[in-house]
């Protein structure tokens, strides 16, 4: 059974491992706002962060979090584009293809 709990933790970007710390998932749940929090203390921090995103609806909330946080940093003099890729990843039902946005900040 599914708690509330457990759903606010699938919609709230976080880093996938421990060794990527600038990694961030994307859900189609996930809350644009949050995530493109989660990006401008990552660029303000001095880190480049990279978003992965599987699904058309998580690709829609990772664009949608990229342009809100270009916002939130355009007051400090910075520019936020990003580079678009593909990645394989493993699951436990084999291997998926994700889209990755890598921010660039100018």
């Amino acid at each position: 059974m599914t708690t509330t709990a457990d759903q606010a933790d699938v919609s709230t970007p976080r880093p996938v491992a421990p060794d990527d710390p600038n990694l961030l998932r994307v859900a189609a749940t996930s809350s644009p706002q949050q995530l493109a929090s989660a990006i401008a203390h990552a660029v303000y921090a001095g880190h480049a962060p990279k978003l992965r995103a599987v699904g058309a609806g998580a690709v829609n909330q990772a664009v949608k979090a990229l342009a809100i946080a270009s916002g939130y940093v355009a007051p400090t003099g910075r520019i936020l584009s990003f580079r678009p890729g593909f990645e394989n990843i493993q699951s436990h039902d084999g291997t998926i293809s994700s889209v990755t946005f890598k921010v660039i900040v100018e």
